[in-house]
């Protein structure tokens, strides 16, 4: 079965980019780098980015144009590429295993986004800032809470359904008429519509006549003012690595598969380090310059510690409206915040999709119709305890296993792989071929000694830190112990059966 390849080059980038341009450009950032040093989050940032990110991003894309080349675009196939053993196909089952379990909580999420986007349309959304119930507003939407706008949760599941079936409608048109052609659209209407954001966020100047310091500028000191006593605690500099890989896409599975259909002479050394550079700009230059500097306006540097101490989501779905209701043309904000959000989260969530697609594929030759049955079937069962069960640390259990922890382990094999067991000297030919950039020699040994150790020791310490207690369920309230054990088992079990189904593939292929 031939397989498919991007239309063009400018698709591929902005596929990638917008694999990794998601919510946590514009959520997860500004709350991270307000909580640890504001400015100095940036030095041990810009060290992961440099010494992880890039490296890790030219190693996927290498891996997956080579491994594509002969049929293979999903973690098993293209890790057996590299490194022709069975550990390695193993392996590289993670490589589909992260990307559907995110996909199963970050869809229900960006559908969220998307819901919010309505009721701000239809001003119901305003009506709740005003009065002071934005957080009522969430708590009832997500079924946690009954009051005058939600008694159940039917608004979140049916945007869910939404959410959900656009995702797969994308994916069932294919790569190019579906992945590339959404990307091409996504993404320049959603920087257009963060650039506006930022403007409107940067000229609002300082609207309470009584408090003069609460600006935009001021709003912009307190996100980026260097507090540099923050670089000697350990987790400033975990939390930047971690927001690196959070937003980057690599050690998911996610790039080795998008690149996983180029063609064999196409660019990946310029190509990748295009795609990084825009997730880049998104999340620093326009995610960094609107909601934390926007709450710092209408709520003071008080105001805005505790919302940066409330996580991602309250700035998001709470403080932000707030914002909105107090600026003109609240409704319009509204809209293009979630609606913002929401093309950040879909350009992510089809990505997460592909991998498992792939996998359907090439090692079991279905055909397409028949892989986005499955998948689909098989997914949305999936996420339903992550959407019923909201509120009793499943999806804290998911996100950590497979949104934290895999995501380090999958990078770190695949660096050694790429460097120590297929060879850097050979890797960096096959990167080269067709590049239109030269990848300085340094950044062999970079690869090679400092991306391993780096990923090594940011697994012992990441494990050290938060995964014996979340292995332990150390951490997990009493009532909700079941819940989160059923979903490690659950999550244990999904693993072991892509490994069952990745040896049954190799058999296929050998008794042929």
């Amino acid at each position: 079965m031939r397989r498919e390849h991007w239309g063009t080059r400018l698709g591929i980038i902005l596929a990638v980019a917008g694999s990794a341009v998601g919510l946590g450009n514009f959520l997860r950032f500004p709350v991270q780098a307000a909580q640890n040093g504001g400015g100095a989050f940036m030095i041990p940032y810009l060290v992961a980015l440099l010494f992880l990110a890039i490296p890790l991003c030219w190693v996927e894309w290498t891996m997956g144009r080579a491994a594509g080349a002969r049929a293979h675009g999903s973690g098993p196939g293209i890790l057996n590429t590299f490194w022709n053993h069975r550990a390695a196909r193993y392996f590289g089952a993670i490589g589909v295993f992260i990307p559907i379990v995110i996909y199963c909580y970050y869809v229900y999420i960006e559908a969220w986004c998307l819901g919010y986007a309505w009721f701000a349309l239809t001003g119901e959304l305003a009506d709740a800032a005003r009065q002071g119930q934005a957080a009522g507003f969430l708590s009832a939407f997500q079924g946690l809470k009954e009051n005058q706008w939600f008694s159940t949760m039917g608004a979140a599941f049916a945007f869910f359904i939404i959410a959900f079936l656009a995702n797969f409608f994308v994916i069932y048109l294919g790569v190019a008429r579906g992945i590339e052609a959404l990307s091409k659209i996504a993404m320049p209407l959603l920087v257009i519509l963060g650039m506006i954001l930022m403007a409107r966020v940067l000229t609002l100047g300082a609207p309470d006549a009584a408090q003069p310091d609460w600006s935009a500028f001021n709003g912009l000191g307190f996100m980026w003012n260097p507090d540099f006593g923050a670089l000697a605690d350990a987790k400033v500099w975990l939390a930047a690595a971690g927001q690196i890989f959070f937003t980057s896409s690599v050690g998911l599975g996610l790039i080795i598969t998008y690149a996983s259909y180029l063609k064999k002479d196409d660019d990946v050394a310029l190509s990748g380090l295009s795609a990084i550079s825009i997730n880049e700009f998104v999340e620093v230059v326009i995610g960094g310059s609107i909601a934390i500097p926007a709450a710092f306006i209408f709520f003071g540097p008080v105001g805005v510690e505790a919302v940066a101490k409330g996580g991602s989501f309250n700035l998001g779905f709470v403080t932000m409206p707030m914002v909105f209701v107090q600026m003109p043309l609240a409704a319009v904000m509204g809209v293009l915040w979630f609606f913002l959000l929401f093309l950040a989260g879909v350009t992510s969530s089809v990505s997460m999709l592909q991998p498992a697609i792939a996998f359907l594929e090439d090692e079991f030759k279905l055909k397409r119709r028949q892989s986005v049955a499955i998948l689909g079937a098989f997914t949305f069962l999936a996420c339903q305890p992550a959407i019923w069960f909201l509120d009793k640390g499943v999806l804290d259990m998911m996100d950590f296993w497979a949104g934290t922890f895999m995501i380090v382990v999958f990078a770190t094999g695949e660096v050694i792989i790429f460097s120590w067991i297929y060879g850097v000297d050979r890797g960096f030919e096959e990167m080269h071929h067709g590049a239109d950039l030269r990848v300085p020699g340094v950044f062999k040994f970079i690869i090679k000694y400092v991306t391993p150790l780096y990923l090594i020791a940011l697994l012992t310490a990441w494990f050290w830190q938060d995964g014996i207690d979340a292995l332990l369920l150390r951490n997990v309230p009493e009532e909700n112990f079941w819940y989160a054990l059923g979903a490690m088992l659950g999550m244990a079990g999904f693993l072991a059966l892509l490994v069952i189904l990745v040896e049954i593939a190799w058999r296929r292929k050998e008794a042929k």
